[in-house]
């Protein structure tokens, strides 16, 4: 089913574009677990993570 124009103009104003990788079948299902244990999303748990490498990395650079 494709998706709705709506969708995309939601994602669009909010500044986000999509995105893919490729994880093991086992980390995938333990991080999608965690993230109902959480109450939380996936998306959410790999943009916080990847938030605080770049912030990580930007003060061993300076």
């Amino acid at each position: 089913m494709p998706k709705s124009k709506k969708a995309s103009t939601d994602t669009a104003k909010e500044g986000k574009a999509n995105t893919s990788l490729r994880l093991d079948r086992k980390t995938l299902k333990a991080l999608k677990v965690r993230a109902i244990e959480d109450d939380t999303s996936v998306q959410k748990i790999i943009e916080k993570l990847i938030e605080t490498y770049l912030k990580k990395a930007a003060k061993r650079e300076s």
